[in-house]
Order: structure tokens, then C-alpha cells, then sequence
């Protein structure tokens, strides 16, 4: 009997039993559950249990902060209950059931932009700071700006450029790459489909709105029977993704269809060809048609009756146009209002809406005091924002929790509606987020003025109200205590590893197959035993366990072909899965374990599908190198035995 199972089997109780629960697995330190009725789980006492830690809920799953023993209460449980653990990946997709559509669709956003964070928050920064140099009007009686005045501080504005317009107008570049690596397909063609959104042949998207037909005439492709737009789609957001989504999907197809002999030549030909095609034919256009209906929605709204409602309205959905790129088409109607009366009072919205979504990510930094990690994603992008650039914050913070952002766009359908009322009109655009009230003439400062306080103040107290009644608020002790529990579990290896040192060890059939001599591997390197003495096994299953009882050292975030273990004597090792197979990047690869985990002799490490990696042209043949003999010295391997995985002996190291 196991010494959890008393904890295990109250636990299964706590969380409705067995037919409560979806899906389970565990990590370095937490048993992480797919719930079918997360309601039911009794929280409070499953908290009082001795082995637990703590809990919360993210992302669809309920964890239970168990330490560095998680792994013995994991096998504890699912000896109590008999429910059959399931990888992480698949725990993840299984727990988007507790999801509603919208949360699904944030969840994958926020995945889309999680890598192109660090690049969105330092172009917000930049271009925040080349707002206060190049677009307020503070000299000179309200005449000119810093840059009007100062020739450095104009050329330090010219310079900067070069990194914003990199990160903002050749975001659809990042957007491709990023989608192309979420879905597993080939990185470098969404990297060429995003070039083809951007690329200096076309008419960049600022300039669409005030195009001309005598501009039409130089950008357009006449194929004889159709004429077609050359559009830019410079920091356009949806199109992108739509793009990227149509290569993904053509990829895809036409990996299925095409013979494995001609897939290096079709394949990227086919599906990057029509993924370009669709883009400027297809999709973009949708977008500009979307796009022109918006204009024309917002001239109506801006000088109608309803002026009032339509500033709530627009000042909540503003936001939301940000993250389609439809929010540049205002600029011309900005313009056409300050043209027609000499003034607009549409930009102010712009200009409190930035506010709004700042103070939310305020209500965070507040929300996350204890979170170090979060608040240096946190505190520039709520400074950005507060400059006018609100892409960091959004995609960088308040999407990715949800209620941030809609707290945000409650905080500025409110301002907007008041700032419409009171008549707050704006002489310029361009300026945003604090610094917009320099662009408002005299009359509307006061007024303006209270419309900002109220953009701070809403956002950042509904985000707090609904961050505490979250639990937003103790998730940074919650991961501070799961911190505390990773380093435990790695002390605790140390502490093994120490006590172990030198020992003997007999290792058990990683798979199960046939032993293999590895001077008889069909591959130099590993015959050669230049990484080291070793073995392989030619498999008959699917799933690579571990030899032995020890922390793994190595993974292949990328390809999961390989993972490296330190034994608990000190001896370190690698297993690798077939021959050149790096090459395949993950495809029919999933790893279950990460860096930093313990295992046991036996426990599942890499799942993988024998059938493509034939497929794709790869020997199955799988080795057992010892790339670090630990001062051991004497290796015995067996040779031409039949194995069965996780039971018999292929190994003694004395």
C-alpha cells in the first residue's frame, strides 16, 4: 500500500469521484485535473489534506499543489480510482471543455502573441516616447514640438523608427511565424507568407483609407479576366491570422495527398502559393470591405442624433478594433472632421480608451504585487498604454486573463459616452493615453480632465473587484509556493543523487523490441560511440520509459525525438528515438515529462508513432547512450535479447 493512498482516495472523494473526473496528469509538483463539474470540487477541504499543498484553477484545470512528491501521490491516485493518466498536451486540449467559446478563442490569441510579447511591449515603449517628442505641441506656446525645436531629439525620433516600424508595421510577419509554430507546420513559409503581407510592392495600410483612383491605377494587378488591389496589411492582425491559418490547414492537406518522394518540392510550393493567394484575394479584402462599413458607422454615429449612445458603444468596442487592425480606417474620418469643423471629437475616444485598457493592467500590477515575473510584463505595458499604445497591454496582459479586458472597455464606454456629451473635441490625433488631453482644445481641458479620471478609476476597480473574487490576487503566492515546491523537489534530487553516487545500477528496457550492439547502429556517430558507450533497442511498442530511477536533464523542446536523465548514482544518459529524426520537429512526438522532473524506472518519458517516423524515411532504432559514466566504469549491455519494457534487465553499470 502506498503511503498516499489514504490522502489519494479522499482526494477522488473531494472531487466528485471517479465519474467527476475527465482527464488527470501531473507535473513537476501538481496533480492537474480535468473536471467534469468543476463546482462540485470541495475546495476548502481538499486544502486541508495533509500531502496538499494548495489548489487553484487555470486554463479549464483544477491543480493540486502536492511537492516533489507528486509523482508517488500520482500513481497512489490512480491506483485508488483506476483512472488511466493522460499526457499534458492532452489534458490541456481536454480541458478547453470547461471553456466557454470566448474564453477558447482568447486562450488561442494569447498563445498566438505569448512569443511576441517581449518585441509588442518594447515597440509600445517606443513609440509612447516618440508621441511625447514628436506629437505634443509643448513649445513655444503650443506651437511646435521638442522635435520642431531640438534637430537630436528629431533624428534620435528618426532612429526609433527603425525599431517600431519593424515590430508594429511587420507584425504580420511575427503573427505567421507564430501561428506556423503553435500548429506544428513548417516555420519558415510563415515567416515568407507574413513578408508577403508587408511588402513594399504594396500600398501600405495607412495609406488605404485616403487612396485615390490615380493611386489604384499604380497598385493593382491586372490579370485580365479579375483586377486585384495591391493591399498592405501593415499591423493588421486578423488578416494575418486568417492567413496563417490557411497555410496551416493547405500544409496539412497537402502532406496527406502528395507521395513522401516529391513532399520537399510540392508541399511548401501548393500550400504557400495558395495561402498567398488567399490572403490577397480572399481574406484581406473581407477585411478592407469590414473595414469600410466601420468608417462609415462611426461618421454616422459620430455627427447623428444618437452621438451619446454611439460614444459608449464606440468607446467599448474600440479595443476590440485594435486587435483586428480595423482601428486604423478612423484616422481618415479623424481627419475629415478636423478638415469639415475644426476639430473631432472621435480621437478623444481613441485617446481614453488607451486609458482604460492602462488602468486595467493597473488593477493587475496591483492584483500581482507579489509576482515578480508578471509585473516586468505588467509595468511597460500599462506605461505604454498610458502613452497611447495599447497593443502590449492587451496582448500582453488584460487578453489573456479576459475580464481585464473587459473591465477596460467598460471603463471607456463610460468616459466615451461623457466625453461625447460634454463635447470634448480634440484640434489633432496622433497623440494618445495620457498625453492626449495636449491635443484637446481649451475648452473641452476641464472636462476632458474628468473623463480621464474616470477612464483610470472604473478599469482599474472593476479589475480589482473581479481579480479578488478570482483569486487573482494569491496566485502569485500560490506560485511562489509552487516555486518553493520545484525547488524542494530539486533539492531533493541533489540529496539523492548525492547519497547514490558511485553505486551500481541495472538498468531496465526503455522500450520493448530486440537489443541491439550500438556498433551495429546504422549511424557513425552513435556506432563510433563518440558520445559514449551504450546501447539500442529495434522497438515493437510505441512509448519510451525510463531505464532507471533519476531527473531529467535534457529535452528537445522542439523535436521530443530525444531527453537525457541523470541517474540517481550520478551517471547521466541520453536516449534518442530513431536516426535523424530532429528533423521531423515533433511531428508524432510527444514528450511527458520536462526539466527539473524526477522519474522512476519504468515511467513513461516520450510517446511516439512508429509509422511516421517510417514515413518520413527514419530507422526506429533507438539508443541508450552514457554520456557521463560517473565514475563508473564497468558497462555490460545485452545483445539480441528480446525485452520487454519497464521489466527486464538490458543493463548493469558497476
Amino acid at each position: 500500500m502506498g503511503k498516499f493512498q489514504q490522502d489519494a482516495a479522499k482526494l477522488l472523494e473531494l472531487v466528485g469521484g471517479k465519474e467527476n473526473v475527465a482527464a488527470i496528469t501531473h507535473c513537476v509538483t501538481r496533480m492537474r485535473f480535468v473536471l467534469n463539474d468543476p463546482s462540485i470540487a470541495d475546495v476548502a477541504k481538499i486544502e486541508k489534506l495533509p500531502s496538499v499543498k494548495g489548489t487553484f484553477t487555470q486554463a479549464g484545470q483544477f491543480q493540486v499543489i502536492i511537492g516533489n512528491q507528486v509523482a508517488d501521490f500520482y500513481d497512489d491516485f490512480v491506483a485508488v480510482s483506476g483512472i488511466s493518466g493522460i499526457s499534458k498536451a492532452e489534458l490541456k486540449s481536454q480541458a478547453k471543455q470547461n471553456q466557454t467559446f470566448l474564453q477558447r478563442l482568447m486562450s488561442d490569441l494569447a498563445e498566438i502573441f505569448a512569443p511576441l510579447i517581449p518585441a509588442i511591449i518594447t515597440g509600445g515603449l517606443i513609440l509612447g516616447f516618440r508621441n511625447v517628442i514628436d506629437s505634443m505641441y509643448i513649445l513655444e506656446n503650443g506651437t511646435k514640438t521638442i522635435c520642431d525645436v531640438f534637430p537630436f531629439w528629431a533624428t534620435v525620433d528618426n532612429f526609433l523608427w527603425l525599431l517600431g516600424e519593424a515590430i508594429f508595421h511587420m507584425l504580420p510577419v511575427g503573427i505567421c511565424w507564430s501561428v506556423a509554430k503553435k500548429k506544428g507546420t513548417t516555420e519558415i513559409l510563415g515567416i515568407i507568407l507574413g513578408l508577403t503581407l508587408v511588402s513594399g510592392q504594396l500600398l501600405n495600410a495607412y495609406a488605404v483609407a485616403s487612396a485615390t483612383e490615380e493611386t489604384w491605377a499604380a497598385y493593382t494587378w491586372d490579370f485580365g479576366f479579375a483586377q486585384v488591389h495591391k493591399i498592405g496589411y501593415q499591423a493588421q492582425v486578423i488578416p494575418a491570422i486568417l492567413a496563417a491559418f490557411a497555410l496551416v490547414y493547405l500544409e496539412k492537406f497537402f502532406k496527406k495527398i502528395v507521395p513522401q518522394v516529391l513532399q520537399m518540392i510540392l508541399v511548401p510550393f501548393c500550400s504557400l502559393l495558395l495561402a498567398v493567394m488567399a490572403a490577397h484575394f480572399i481574406l484581406g479584402p473581407i477585411g478592407w470591405f469590414l473595414g469600410d462599413i466601420v468608417a462609415k458607422v462611426v461618421l454616422a454615429g459620430i455627427t447623428g442624433p444618437v452621438k451619446a449612445l454611439f460614444g459608449a458603444i464606440f468607446g467599448f468596442v474600440y479595443a476590440p478594433l485594435v486587435i483586428t487592425g480595423l482601428h486604423h480606417m478612423t484616422n481618415a474620418i479623424d481627419m475629415q472632421l478636423i478638415q469639415a469643423t475644426g476639430g473631432t471629437m472621435l480621437w478623444p475616444m481613441i485617446a481614453l480608451s488607451n486609458i482604460a485598457q492602462g488602468s486595467a493592467v493597473l488593477g493587475m500590477i496591483r492584483l500581482q504585487k507579489k509576482n515578480a515575473a508578471r509585473q516586468e510584463v505588467n509595468i511597460p505595458a500599462c506605461i505604454s498604454c498610458y502613452l497611447g499604445v495599447t497593443e502590449p497591454a492587451i496582448f500582453g496582459v488584460n487578453m489573456k486573463y479576459n475580464f481585464p479586458f473587459l473591465c477596460g472597455m467598460t471603463g471607456s464606454a463610460i468616459a466615451g459616452c461623457l466625453s461625447v456629451l460634454m463635447g470634448c473635441t480634440a484640434n489633432a490625433i496622433g497623440v494618445g493615453g495620457l498625453p492626449g488631453i495636449l491635443s484637446m482644445q481649451a475648452p473641452s481641458w476641464l472636462k476632458y480632465a474628468f473623463c480621464m479620471l474616470l477612464a483610470v478609476v472604473i478599469p482599474f476597480v472593476l479589475t480589482m473587484i473581479i481579480g479578488k473574487r478570482k483569486g487573482t490576487d494569491v496566485e502569485a503566492e500560490r506560485e511562489a509556493l509552487e516555486e518553493a515546491a520545484e525547488a524542494e523537489a530539486a533539492a531533493a534530487a541533489e540529496e539523492v543523487k548525492a547519497a547514490n553516487a558511485g553505486k551500481p545500477v541495472d538498468l531496465v528496457a526503455f522500450l520493448s523490441g530486440t537489443t541491439v550492439n550500438i556498433e551495429n547502429v546504422p549511424d557513425q556517430v552513435f556506432a563510433s560511440k563518440a558520445l559514449g558507450e551504450g546501447m539500442a533497442i529495434d522497438p515493437t511498442d510505441d512509448c519510451l520509459v525510463a531505464p532507471a530511477d533519476g531527473t531529467v536533464s535534457v529535452t528537445m523542446d522542439e523535436s521530443n525525438h530525444a531527453v537525457g536523465l541523470t541517474l540517481d548514482n550520478g551517471v547521466e544518459i541520453l536516449l534518442h528515438i530513431g536516426l535523424d529524426t530532429v528533423g521531423m520537429n515533433g511531428d508524432g512526438f510527444e514528450c511527458f515529462v520536462k526539466m527539473g522532473e524526477h522519474v522512476k524506472a519504468g515511467q513513461k518519458l516520450i510517446k511516439f508513432d512508429p509509422a511516421k517516423i517510417r514515413a518520413a524515411g527514419h530507422p526506429l532504432v533507438t539508443m541508450l547512450v552514457i554520456t557521463d559514466d560517473g565514475g563508473m566504469s564497468d558497462f555490460h549491455f545485452t545483445e539480441g535479447t528480446s525485452v520487454a519494457a519497464g521489466r527486464d534487465t538490458i543493463a548493469e553499470i558497476r
